[in-house]
């Protein structure tokens, strides 16, 4: 017997440092990948798509 843990195999890891984020348009929830934000507030998230709503918050 040994002192080791073995956590159950996941089947999709994401690497460190990556973080994925929804698409905020309603009822859409892609991935996004372009985020809008001014200094000091919260990033909004938009998918390819709808990437244009993002502009109102810049």
């Amino acid at each position: 017997m040994t002192d080791e843990i073995r956590l159950p195999r996941a089947e999709h890891i994401t690497p460190p440092g990556i973080q994925h984020h929804l698409c905020e348009h309603p009822g859409c929830g892609k991935d996004a990948g372009w985020g809008f934000a001014k200094p000091k507030q919260p990033s909004r998230w938009f998918c390819f798509e709808h990437r244009a709503d993002g502009d109102r918050y810049l």
